[in-house]
């Protein structure tokens, strides 16, 4: 059997960054070894050097503040040595024989050109050729990432894409030149779970086909496992382990990888809390989560809402006088119970309806029919001023932790508007009480939202939910952009909270383990209707519907 061949070799690698005209490494002596038809993973946390690592090899490191301090990055066959080339012959490399998948499909594509336009950018600057050739070599790469109505949907902006969708065509300007090496960056982290498997196996498709090399970063193992032939662990800058895939899955030796598995919430059993990294790194020998008794949805016998009958639609279309002609049903006659102190999980893939209920629930948006009954109070009857003492006791975590706070007030001044607002008296001090609740330091209620990591900023957005002491909270996936470790911490604080506070959830995921191990039951929403409702075990192992069937089949690392 003759050896892959290499097409990149990074050694000695040291990216310096500066702060405070100081210049700090954050990526330190890196050695790696990429080859053509194999797949390199590299997993780590956030600030573990991942992406730094990958901006090197295609000269993207932000001018000015950072620096590559030490070391080689070898373009094969001819041997370039790409950490000394000028900008001038980076731009024939990068896009032809170098390319990258960026993990926001959003930010990266421009919001101001069409799909086609943006792809055939690439081919024209690179290849050339006529218009009517480059327009056919667009719609021929719209058939090969298998988007809908290749000849169409060229013409369309980013923002008229799903999310999967767009990563799609992130995909196709990559591979517009067939290169030697695709890096890709977290391409699967903020979709549903079915669209991840099929970009997953779109891009195994497309490399086996054009024969290339693959750097593949991602902070979850499981995603890793369904693609990598090799796993490189970066922790805080260094590479702390190298080896085939499997061997890393089954017998990882470092503490650190050992950590990044453990902490994962287990699929066939609910452990009381979940380990993180920095508890297994002081403790390497604590090994498996010890589980706990996961309460029987048959225990909460009492209801908290109940849903009957509700509809939404969305006006999409008008005439010149701005009468509704058409209707999209969002939400489509759905009907349910949701039991006073249990968390019931709800998955579907982008698009069936899930933000649309958790909105309506809450009367953020007004409903075209049913009822939603509390204490025998049609809620979808209330006017805004009657919603507010309701309100109270029903708040929402958002998805990104980021947007939702307002970036020029600090996190207590974030705090004291909601405590005013609903009536509050002594709002300095129980904003205080309530960054203790989450974890917090006193010390942080004078910093500003940007000087928190992603998980601090999610802790800071629940202790705002429960300013106005609910007793329901709607977790709209607020662990969904979280690395695994600091997922488990959120995941632990929101378990805790529950217990002490007695709360009601409704935890909305695309991420089915995470679904699974906070649920008691599950509800499984498709097109606007509910597919499948029952005990979390029940439809996480034994789904009824075909739709829950598919929804479960498709989870990384599930056989």
């Amino acid at each position: 059997m003759t050896n892959p061949e290499l097409l990149l070799q990074i050694d000695e690698l040291q990216v310096d960054f500066k702060s405070k005209e100081q210049w700090n490494p954050v990526v330190k002596d890196i050695h790696l070894q990429v080859f053509k038809g194999k797949t390199l993973a590299i997993v780590g946390e956030s600030g573990s050097g991942k992406t730094v690592t990958s901006l090197a090899a295609l000269g993207l490191l932000p001018a000015g503040i950072s620096r590559i301090q030490k070391g080689k990055m070898i373009l094969m066959p001819e041997k370039s040595e790409l950490n000394h080339l000028p900008e001038k012959e980076w731009l024939a490399i990068r896009g032809k024989r170098l390319s990258m998948i960026f993990q926001d499909p959003m930010s990266s594509l421009n919001p101001s050109h069409t799909c086609l336009k943006q792809v055939a950018e690439i081919i024209e600057v690179h290849e050339g050729g006529s218009k009517e050739l480059i327009h056919q070599r667009v719609v021929d790469l719209f058939k090969e990432v298998q988007l809908p109505d290749p000849e169409n949907i060229g013409l369309r902006f980013p923002h008229e894409l799903s999310g999967g969708q767009k990563q799609r065509v992130m995909i196709a300007m990559a591979i517009a030149c067939n290169p030697d090496l695709l890096i890709a960056d977290e391409p699967t982290t903020a979709l549903d779970v079915t669209v991840q498997h099929a970009i997953l196996k779109l891009l195994k498709r497309l490399q086996s086909k054009y024969g290339m090399g693959m750097i593949f970063i991602s902070h979850d193992l499981d995603v890793v496992a369904e693609i990598a032939d090799e796993i490189a662990v970066m922790y805080q800058g260094e590479l702390v382990e190298l080896a085939p895939a499997q061997e890393i899955l089954t017998n990882a030796k470092h503490p650190y990888t050992r950590g990044l598995i453990a902490c994962k919430p287990p699929k066939d059993y609910k452990p009381r809390r979940l380990l993180t990294v920095s508890e297994f790194l002081e403790n390497p020998e604590a090994g498996n989560q010890s589980a706990g008794v996961k309460n029987e949805s048959a225990l909460f016998e009492e209801n908290y809402l109940e849903v009957r009958n509700l509809t939404c639609d969305f006006v999409t279309k008008r005439n010149l006088w701005g009468k509704p002609l058409e209707y999209f049903r969002a939400v489509d006659h759905v009907s349910f119970d949701l039991k006073k102190g249990e968390t019931l999980g709800l998955v579907g893939e982008s698009g069936c309806g899930k933000s649309t209920l958790s909105r309506l629930l809450l009367g953020l948006i007004p409903a075209t029919s049913g009822k939603v009954l509390f204490q025998d109070l049609n809620l979808m009857d209330l006017s805004a001023s009657e919603w507010m003492p309701y309100r109270q006791k029903m708040q929402l975590i958002f998805q990104d932790p980021y947007s939702a706070l307002n970036p020029r007030k600090s996190v207590g001044q974030c705090l004291m508007e909601v405590l005013r607002i609903h009536g509050a008296k002594e709002v300095k001090e129980r904003a205080f009480e309530l960054l203790d609740q989450v974890g917090l330091k006193p010390e942080e209620f004078y910093r500003y939202p940007h000087a928190f990591s992603g998980g601090q900023r999610q802790r800071i957005n629940i202790a705002r939910a429960l300013a106005t002491n609910p007793d329901f909270l709607i977790c709209d996936e607020s662990v969904s952009a979280l690395d695994v470790s600091v997922q488990a911490q959120v995941l632990n604080l929101l378990n805790d909270l529950k217990d002490k506070l007695k709360l009601t959830y409704i935890f909305i995921s695309h991420d089915l383990s995470v679904v699974h191990y906070m649920s008691d039951r599950i509800m499984v929403m498709n097109k606007g209707k509910i597919e499948e409702i029952g005990n979390a075990d029940d439809v996480f192992h034994r789904p009824k519907s075909v739709y829950a069937q598919e929804l479960i089949s498709s989870i990384p690392g599930r056989k």
